[in-house]
């Protein structure tokens, strides 16, 4: 009889929940088609890098913010999801405006700039928690499937690429500055950093499908090429941070024991890892592979050693001793790192392939205390509570998204993808998706106390 009334509370907000899904309207489902169609478009547009992209990102998301606004309206009560995220998110943004103000900056047009690329990634954080907090299963279940399709024709557009363009981006575009073109980027190793980001995901699909289900081998298939696409791509950051989300998901198997409707996921992943590793082998042409195995050569490694980035690294965090507290401003590596390089290059240095010393050196501990706190909260929040989550489809994507973002994180020791606009956005969003459902979960474990 003692568990009735708790019975009844569980059973209410799991109508409140359902009851808050029903109230989706046409200007939600609108929000969502653009919203998804922003994403898309993004690595399309060469990774968003140039003014004329990034600034339709900026409307874009703008856009989104006022059609949720709007869809607020048309149910006749604003309903906010909270997400402890968002007070370090908003203090940051806070402080980049007070470096700007008040002069505290040594590049004002820079910092000015990174407040916009700022603002846009918040927005697309906060509509994304709106917008998937309430989201009907049908939803999730349709993200999971459109990010595997667009993973998988995205890697096979780049891989045909590769072999037929001659260093052309579609066939057409040659870049100014030369680079390492991959897929729709100037620099393979930003194509790597969102494949880390949509791999999971369409992992977690795939995995989430039952086993008799006639569409899971032809998915399986699907996710195959993505891998092979990173690994021909020759980056040896998108490699390492793929070796890392398998080895978190091996950790997370072994201390949770993870499992759908019964199954375990750590066989399956492996087979997957190992066929699109004999996949990229027969595609090879030989000069990817010697390539990948110089990630361990710190001084002989091609394009910008790896032993350069480390000096770059330490030479980004001596700007610490002349601006300890709140750095040179937002965005402002490219004018102040020439005072601090203590090594001769002919390339200039607009990044410190790095982007934890790029950050202390811009916003000094008072920003580096908020990142950190961001990041502690993110992994609580994403990895702290997964037996509620994992008994439904769309909790294992959202898990995807959780070791998404652990990749790109891990990336970001050697390279700088969170300065490329649309792998920023889909940065924000994997990190919105990976803390969403611990919003309305909380609820339920509130009311079971």
């Amino acid at each position: 009889m003692g568990t009735l009334p708790a019975q009844a509370s569980l059973i209410s907000v799991h109508e409140e929940v359902a009851a808050a899904e029903s109230r989706d309207t046409w200007v939600l489902s609108v929000a969502r088609l653009v919203f998804l169609a922003t994403l898309l478009g993004a690595p399309l547009a060469f990774g968003a890098v140039q003014p004329w992209a990034w600034g339709s990102l900026a409307v874009l998301a703008a856009v989104l913010l006022l059609l949720w606004a709007w869809a607020q309206v048309q149910q006749g009560a604003v309903r906010v999801v909270w997400s402890p995220l968002y007070l370090p998110a908003a203090l940051f943004l806070v402080f980049g405006l007070v470096q700007l103000l008040g002069g505290l900056t040594l590049d004002s047009p820079a910092t000015r700039e990174a407040l916009v690329k700022l603002t846009t990634n918040l927005i697309l954080f906060f509509v994304a928690i709106q917008l998937g907090a309430t989201a009907p299963k049908s939803v999730w279940r349709a993200f999971g499937l459109t990010v595997t399709v667009f993973a998988f024709s995205l890697a096979l557009f780049a891989i045909l690429q590769y072999f037929s363009s001659g260093g052309l981006i579609y066939w057409a575009v040659k870049p100014r500055d030369g680079g390492y073109v991959f897929g729709p980027y100037v620099n393979h190793n930003h194509y790597a950093g969102l494949m880390e980001m949509l791999i999971p995901i369409a992992a977690a699909y795939v995995l989430s499908q039952p086993e008799n289900h006639s569409r899971r081998a032809l998915l399986a298939f699907a996710l195959l090429v993505p891998i092979a696409s990173l690994l021909l791509s020759g980056s040896r950051g998108g490699l390492m941070s793929l070796l890392a989300e398998a080895l978190i998901l091996a950790i997370l198997v072994q201390k949770r024991r993870l499992a759908f409707a019964g199954r375990s996921v750590a066989v399956p992943a492996a087979l997957g890892f190992i066929v699109a590793a004999v996949l990229f082998f027969w595609m090879d042409p030989g000069n990817v592979s010697r390539r990948l195995q110089t990630i361990a050569d710190v001084a002989h490694s091609p394009e910008v050693a790896l032993g350069d980035r480390l000096t770059a690294s330490r030479d980004s965090l001596r700007v610490l001793h002349t601006h300890p507290w709140l750095g040179t401003g937002l965005s402002s590596f490219a004018t102040v790192f020439p005072q601090y390089r203590s090594f001769p290059t002919d390339f200039l240095w607009d990044h410190a392939h790095n982007d934890y010393a790029e950050g202390l050196a811009e916003t000094g501990a008072v920003g580096g205390a908020l990142i950190l706190a961001a990041l502690v909260l993110f992994f609580r929040l994403a990895f702290g509570d997964l037996g509620e989550r994992l008994t439904h489809e769309a909790g294992w994507l959202q898990l995807g998204a959780a070791f998404g973002c652990c990749g790109l994180l891990v990336h970001s020791f050697v390279d700088f993808n969170l300065h490329i606009p649309a792998n920023a956005a889909w940065f924000v969003v994997c990190a919105a998706a990976g803390v969403t459902r611990i919003c309305l979960f909380r609820r339920l474990q509130d009311r079971r106390r």
